[in-house]
Formats: structure tokens, sequence, C-alpha cells
């Protein structure tokens, strides 16, 4: 029996297979479907060449908040990761880049303490061994069930930001929907180019939050990935189908920043 999916901006009817073969953009609206972060690493990565390091790390209960311990372990099983990032390293069309794909099936893809290291420990791999990073962002914020041990993972994450640049390794940003809260605070902003899916939602506070806040009505579209681009938060805006190529287009036009040892591509 076919499965039928229901676009949430056509709202036309297309088949499971279609879906996947558009890789799971809407063939009709151009509406990107969220995508988990093994469906990220599959289009992004060379057949088989991504390596995943930090695997191991998971999160406890630095708070000992009631509920939490059991909240992670219902999202290990729903989303069959064990944190809301994947980090590792990879080829990208044969060219060496160490990633972290964010995952919102993961509490929203919120950043703890683990997350935090993680992403941190992705930059540290790039700036040791001369090889760019890539972060595709996926995320609702900090994660409040830690207290101040996951708002500390900002200042962490941007110091780690910083190392990259200090030593020259480019750090490309793929903001998808949605990227708000904390992660949009910390280094989601901070790439030597920042690129968006079509259509993702890129903020800090969400807009009816700003609306109560400021008492007026946001202009239409405020906060998604075109209303960023033209005010400058966002470089370019990439479809998925292209993402790959342009990813490989940025590291090849950033080599000569990174001299002999980044030239040892696979």
């Amino acid at each position: 029996m076919q499965v039928l999916h229901d676009c949430p901006s056509c709202h036309r009817h297309i088949a499971d297979d279609v879906l996947q073969k558009y890789l799971l953009v809407c063939p009709e609206c151009g509406f990107h479907h969220r995508i988990n972060a093994s469906q990220r690493i599959e289009q992004l990565c060379d057949s088989g060449s991504f390596k995943e390091f930090s695997g191991e790390l998971c999160s406890k209960n630095p708070i000992e908040l009631d509920g939490y311990t059991e909240k992670l372990l219902q999202n290990q099983q729903k989303s069959a990761m064990n944190e809301a990032v994947v980090t590792g390293t990879c080829t990208i069309e044969k060219h060496q880049a160490v990633l972290a794909v964010m995952s919102f099936d993961f509490m929203g893809g919120s950043m703890g303490s683990v997350v935090g290291e993680k992403i941190t420990q992705a930059m540290f791999q790039g700036a040791l061994n001369n090889i760019p990073v890539i972060i595709c962002t996926a995320s609702g914020g900090a994660r409040m069930q830690e207290g101040i041990f996951s708002l500390m993972q900002m200042a962490k994450t941007a110091s780690a930001a910083a190392l990259l640049e200090q030593t020259k390794v480019p750090l490309f940003i793929v903001l998808t929907h949605p990227t708000t809260g904390g992660v949009t605070a910390s280094f989601a902003m901070l790439g030597d180019v920042i690129l968006a899916e079509p259509g993702a939602l890129i903020g800090f506070a969400g807009p009816r939050v700003i609306e109560g806040t400021i008492g007026q009505k946001l202009p239409e579209g405020f906060q998604r990935a075109e209303f960023q681009l033209a005010k400058g938060f966002v470089d370019i805006i990439v479809p998925r189908d292209k993402l790959r190529n342009q990813l490989s287009f940025l590291i090849r036009t950033h080599k000569s920043n990174l001299g002999e040892t980044y030239e040892q591509d696979a």
C-alpha cells in the first residue's frame, strides 16, 4: 500500500517514494520537510565516509531535576539517538570536513552540556587537524532542564568558534528549520559563511514573544530564511538538492587559507 504525505504548505498528497526521491522536499511547492540527522548525513557525505566521534557522550541530570532522566531515556528511544547532535569526520565530494548535525527529534534539538561539548569538540577537531567545520543546526534553544549548565555552553561554543577564526579554519553553518534561542545566540551566527534552507525559521525569541514585548504586529515572513537574507543575517539560501555541491564549492574556495595539511584530501 502506497504511503501518502500531506504537504503542510500546498496540502498536496505526495507518495512516499516521490518525497524520498526529492530529498523530502515537496516537488510541487518546494516546502522543505524536516529530516533527521542520519538522513542529513546520508545526503551530504560521500558514501561510507562518515566516521562518528564523541558518540559515547550522554547527558546526565546535573541539577537533579525530577523527571529529566526519564525524559532523556524516552527521547533516546524515540529518536534512536543518544543526544541532539551527531559529530564526525567525513568527505564531501572527496573533500575532508568535520561535520556536526543537530536533530530536532531529540528534545527539540535543545543544547545541553553534552550538545555543547560535542559541538566544541567538533570545532577543536577542525582547528587541530586543519579541516573545515560544517554545523547543521536545528534547535529550539538552550535545554533549560540543565539550568546554568545549559547556558554555560553558549560561552564555550563561542570560544571554540573564535579558535577556528584564530587558526584560519573555516566554519560553515547550515541553518535548518527551526534554529532559535540559545543556539542562534551562541555559535549559529558565527560562521564564516552562513547558509540556510528555504523557509527555515531563524531567530532568537519567537515572533509571538516579540509581538507581546513590543506591542506591534511583525511583518509577514518575519524570521524566515528569506527575511534574514534580506537583513544580512544569512549569506545564501540553498535548496536541499544543491546543498552538498554548495558545501563542496565552499571547501574548495577556502583551501588557500589552510596550507599544505588540508591538501591531503581523500
